[in-house]
């Protein structure tokens, strides 16, 4: 369980250069209260850029920088996981990012981004998702998790059912496949080769037997046609080849051509604004009978000369824009055409690396032939040689396919996990397991808010919701109040998940604005009651505007003020 024990900051939005520190820990419940404006949700800014970078609200981090002070932007969050103590440091202009755990820093060597993963996987093991669904509920830039996509909600999910490291093992395993799959490959080439080689060799032998020059001529017919198969493909390759030369030669040109049509489209563009101006030029004297400057007038003889000038000019200019465009279009034909060359000029070159590969194949074969033919004297002794040899061989293809057998079985096991690492594997096993609970505790949350449906989730994170009288609903049928109430049922129950499961629990909750609705006074009383409730083991943030309301049903109230044109919580 992540225990938030502080936060504080400076020159973050509306706060200048001195610090503001709010304690997240001592208090069961906690309301802030200021005008609009104030700051009062800055802190829920601060709070998700020091862990994840990016603040709650949609702003770009650049402008989260104090506006007055341009500089020095700093938040450090305080928070205990076990027995362990952490310091997340996060700032802008200059940009900083250091996590202490136990008051040492920890190394800082990986890539900001993997310094991250490291954060939100192995500190938190939450993530930003799972943030907002779990610590936050708020009237703005909050997406509900009736409101996500169904691949958005399942990652919610997985996140508290701590069932993420499957589906980072499901990425490991890929890469075991595809070498495995690659292994497999050379193996059947080898075998492939092997196979060869064992029929010639069995060939020889038979030959040896029968007659010791049928067999030299059986083999120098099958060097010859080896041979003749060889020159045949380098035939094909060298034409192919020197076709695949020609094409790209041809093609040459296309990085010129796509420069030029970049060229020409830029003047095309200089060339409008020109035009534009001339016009504006022109209707300015069409307009005005005097210097709008100086005031002096302009006859009707300097408005002719500049009339004409202009006309002539946008006439002109107007051409040379329409033999601009042909350019382009010319251009563009080609390019096109040159793309199209380069690609048989791909395929091309294609068929010749295949020519290649059977060439070396062939030779292969070529050299086993020669080499037989020179070693053997075709005395008694040759075939106890070649029958060795062949032993040899049949050896090495039982060790070929003892690897494949190997690799076969891994494969098999990689396919099994494979499966398993699914989601609708072992996690969609686990999560079939937990959505009855979820659902129970849905429900319960709900009737304590006395809001009386049956509300279900299956196992695609999809809903079904039905009245008493079994008539059913969506989530968008439902009235603000009503989605508010469904919302935090959702929000306790993934809390109660998260803390069964030990894996995004937190002891804050921040509502950020939600009984600044439509909730009357009493509707407001009843409400906050059934929260306390149902949270008594957290600590509860509020931030709101209904200051009369609230302000007597809170043990810890934090104000905000603008003092000066800067946020401060006032002592």
């Amino acid at each position: 369980m992540i225990i938030f024990e502080k936060i504080r900051f400076k020159n973050f939005l509306s706060y200048g250069n001195t610090w503001t520190e709010l304690d997240l820990e001592s208090h069961k419940d906690t309301l802030i209260i200021g005008e609009n404006g104030a700051g009062k949700s800055t802190f829920l800014d601060a709070l998700s850029y020091a862990l994840y970078m990016k603040p709650f609200r949609k702003v770009n981090n650049p402008q989260l920088v104090n506006s007055v002070n341009k500089k020095h932007l700093k938040v450090e969050v305080e928070f205990r996981v076990g027995s362990n103590s952490f310091k997340v440091c996060r700032g802008h202009a200059p940009r900083t990012f250091e996590v202490y755990q136990n008051g040492e820093l920890l190394n800082q060597d990986a890539h900001t981004k993997d310094y991250q993963k490291v954060l939100e996987q192995n500190i938190l093991k939450m993530n930003y998702k799972s943030f907002t669904q779990i610590v936050v509920l708020g009237s703005r830039n909050f997406i509900p998790f009736m409101q996500l996509s169904t691949v958005d909600r399942r990652t919610v999910i997985e996140d508290l059912l701590d069932i993420q490291i499957f589906s980072t093992m499901a990425g490991l395993l890929k890469d075991k496949i595809a070498l495995n799959k690659n292994a497999l490959q050379d193996v059947d080439y080898q075998l492939n080769l092997l196979d060869e080689k064992v029929s010639v060799q069995e060939s020889y032998i038979d030959k040896v037997k029968e007659n010791v020059d049928a067999q030299l001529k059986e083999i120098n017919e099958k060097i010859i046609e080896t041979a003749e198969q060889i020159e045949h493909h380098k035939t094909q390759m060298v034409d192919l080849e020197l076709q695949a030369s020609e094409l790209f030669e041809q093609c040459e040109p296309l990085e010129s051509v796509s420069n030029r049509i970049q060229q020409f489209l830029t003047l095309e563009g200089q060339i409008e604004r020109k035009i534009t101006n001339l016009k504006k030029q022109l209707k300015f004297y069409e307009d005005n009978a005097e210097c709008p400057t100086c005031g002096q007038e302009i006859t009707d003889e300097f408005k002719g000369t500049k009339t004409e000038e202009a006309n002539t000019a946008i006439t002109e200019t107007t051409s040379g824009l329409e033999q601009l465009e042909a350019q382009i279009a010319s251009n563009s034909t080609r390019m096109e055409s040159l793309k199209a060359i380069k690609e048989q000029a791909e395929q091309v070159d294609s068929l010749r690396a295949n020519e290649r590969t059977s060439i070396i194949v062939l030779e292969e074969i070529l050299e086993g032939l020669n080499n037989e033919l020179a070693s053997k004297s075709f005395e008694d002794g040759d075939e106890e040689e070649a029958t060795a040899r062949l032993g040899q061989l049949n050896q090495d293809i039982e060790d070929e396919k003892d690897k494949k057998a190997e690799l076969k079985k891994k494969q098999s096991v990689y396919d099994a996990a494979r499966t398993l690492l699914m989601d609708t594997g072992i996690k969609s096993r686990i999560i079939k397991q937990y959505v009855p609970i979820m659902n129970k505790l849905i429900n319960k949350y709900l009737a304590a808010m006395e809001f009386f449906v049956d509300f279900n989730l299956d196992e695609d994170f999809k809903e079904t919701i039905r009245s008493r009288h079994r008539d059913e609903f969506s989530y968008a049928s439902f009235s603000e109040g009503e989605k508010m109430r469904i919302d935090l049922a959702l929000l306790f129950t993934w809390r109660a998940i998260a803390k069964l499961k030990n894996s995004a629990s937190t002891n804050i909750l921040i509502m950020d604005e939600i009984f600044d609705s439509s909730l009357d006074t009493q509707g407001t009383d009843e409400f906050l009651k059934i929260i306390k409730e149902l949270t008594s083991d957290t600590n509860i943030i509020i931030i709101s505007h209904k200051t009369d309301q609230l302000l007597d049903k809170f043990s810890n109230v934090v104000r905000f003020e603008k003092h000066k044109n800067f946020s401060r919580i006032v002592e």
